[in-house]
C-alpha cells in the first residue's frame, strides 16, 4: 500500500469557521498537504460566492503555504477528487447527525469509486456547536461570531451583511 501524501476538505464553507480550520490544521498533522475543494452548487443559496469563498479562504490559508490549496469544484465529488490525484476525502464530524449523513455520502462515494476512502476527524470540543448556519444567523441578529470564525471572515460577513440589510 502506498502512503497518502494528500487530501481533499470539501465544503460549502459559507463562510469558513474556526470548526473547518481546526479540522484543516489537525488534517496538515497527517497529510503533507491538503486540498480545500470550495464547492458550488446553484441550488444551494449561498451567502458568499464560490469565487468569494474561496478568496477568503486563500487569506485564511496563508501561513500553510503551498501545504493547502484552495480549488473551487462543481459536479461529483469523486470526480474532483480523481481530477486532483488524490484518493481520500476528508470529512469534520461535530455530532450523531454528522456521522448518520455523513456515512451515507461516503458509502455513496465508494460506491462511485472505490479508490476512494473518506477519512472522519471528530471536531474539538470547543467548535462542536459551530455551523456555517449557526454563525450567518449570529451574525444577522447582531450577535459576537468573533471566536466563531478568522477576523478576516469576521469583516467579510459583517460587511456582506451590513449590505443586504
Amino acid at each position: 500500500m502506498t502512503k497518502i501524501s494528500a487530501a481533499v476538505f470539501p465544503g460549502s464553507f459559507d463562510p469558513f469557521t474556526n470548526g473547518h480550520l481546526d479540522i484543516l490544521t489537525r488534517s496538515l498533522k497527517i497529510f503533507d498537504r491538503v486540498i480545500l475543494g470550495v464547492l458550488h452548487n446553484p441550488s444551494k443559496n449561498t451567502l458568499f460566492s464560490v469565487d468569494e469563498r474561496a478568496v477568503l479562504i486563500r487569506e485564511v490559508c496563508q501561513p500553510f503555504g503551498e501545504r493547502v490549496e484552495v480549488q473551487p469544484f462543481s459536479g461529483l465529488l469523486v470526480d474532483f477528487v480523481k481530477k486532483t490525484n488524490t484518493r481520500v476525502i476528508l470529512r469534520g464530524l461535530r455530532a450523531i447527525s454528522d456521522y448518520d449523513y455523513e456515512t451515507q455520502m461516503a458509502l455513496m462515494n465508494r460506491h462511485l469509486n472505490e479508490e476512494i476512502e473518506t477519512l472522519f476527524l471528530v471536531t474539538s470540543e470547543q467548535n462542536s456547536y459551530v455551523s456555517s448556519t449557526l454563525v450567518k444567523q449570529v451574525a444577522t441578529l447582531g450577535g459576537s461570531i468573533s471566536t466563531l470564525v478568522p477576523p478576516s471572515v469576521e469583516k467579510a460577513l459583517r460587511k456582506k451583511l451590513g449590505a443586504r440589510t
